[in-house]
C-alpha cells in the first residue's frame, strides 16, 4: 500500500485495507507462546520500587503508549514491544525505540503512516476491542485489551507492573479518573477475576 492508500484508507475507514498492513493475530500469539512476559503499566506508584531488574528479565518487555520510564531501578530500560493508542513524536520514538508496535485503539485516525508500516506491525481488531468493551461496559484501556489478548497466548507467565487502576494516577498525565472514559473499577475487578482463573497472570503491586 502506497502512503497515498493508507491516507484514503484511514480517512475512509476502511478497515479490510488497513489491516492489509498487519500481521495476523495468530502471528502475535505463535510469538508470545512459552515466553516470560512483563507488561508494564503506567501507574505513578511504579517509581516507588525496584522492580526494574526483573522486569529486563524478562523474555519480552511490553511498554504501554508514551511510556515513561524515570529510572532504570523502577522501570528498567528494555522495550520489546510497545502497545500504543496515542502518536509518538519523534523524540519518544527515539527515546522507547520499540522492536514491534502493536496499535490498540479503535481510532484508526489516529494511526500515522510510520506505526502502520513499521516491522512487524500489528493493528488489533476491532471486534476484540468492541467484545472487552461490552464486558466492561466502558471504553478498555490499552493496558486492559493487552492483558486480554496475551491472556489468549500460550505464554508462561504474565508480570504486570504500573497497574494500580488509577489509583496513584498515570505518569503520562495529568488527568485524574473523572476526566478518562475508563471504568477503572470494572477494569480492577476484571483484572481481578483473571489472575485468580489464571495462574500464569501475577500482579506485582509493590
Amino acid at each position: 500500500m502506497t502512503r497515498l492508500g493508507f491516507l484514503i484508507a484511514r480517512t475512509l475507514r476502511d478497515e479490510t485495507a488497513l489491516q492489509s498492513l498487519s500481521v495476523p493475530q495468530s502471528e502475535i500469539l505463535a510469538d508470545l507462546a512459552g515466553k516470560r512476559i512483563a507488561l508494564i503499566g503506567n501507574a505513578r506508584a511504579l517509581t516507588e520500587s525496584e522492580h526494574g531488574t526483573e522486569i529486563d528479565a524478562a523474555d519480552l518487555v511490553i511498554r504501554i503508549n508514551r511510556a515513561p520510564m524515570p529510572a532504570a531501578t523502577s522501570h528498567g530500560t528494555r522495550t520489546d514491544w510497545l502497545g500504543l493508542a496515542v502518536r509518538l513524536g519523534d523524540a519518544d520514538r527515539d527515546r522507547i525505540n520499540p522492536g514491534r508496535v502493536l496499535w490498540m485503539s479503535p481510532k484508526r485516525k489516529r494511526l500515522d503512516w510510520q506505526t502502520a508500516t513499521s516491522p512487524g506491525f500489528y493493528l488489533h481488531p476491532q471486534p476484540d476491542y468492541q467484545a472487552l468493551k461490552l464486558r466492561l461496559a466502558a471504553p478498555p484501556t490499552t493496558g486492559a485489551m493487552l492483558i486480554d489478548l496475551l491472556a489468549r497466548s500460550a505464554m508462561t507467565r504474565l508480570d504486570l507492573y504500573g497497574f494500580d487502576f488509577f489509583a496513584s494516577q498515570s505518569l503520562s498525565g495529568r488527568r485524574t479518573a473523572d476526566q478518562v472514559p475508563h471504568d477503572f473499577g470494572a477494569e480492577a475487578a476484571w483484572a481481578d477475576a483473571l489472575i485468580h482463573a489464571d495462574p500464569r497472570l501475577q500482579l506485582n503491586r509493590d
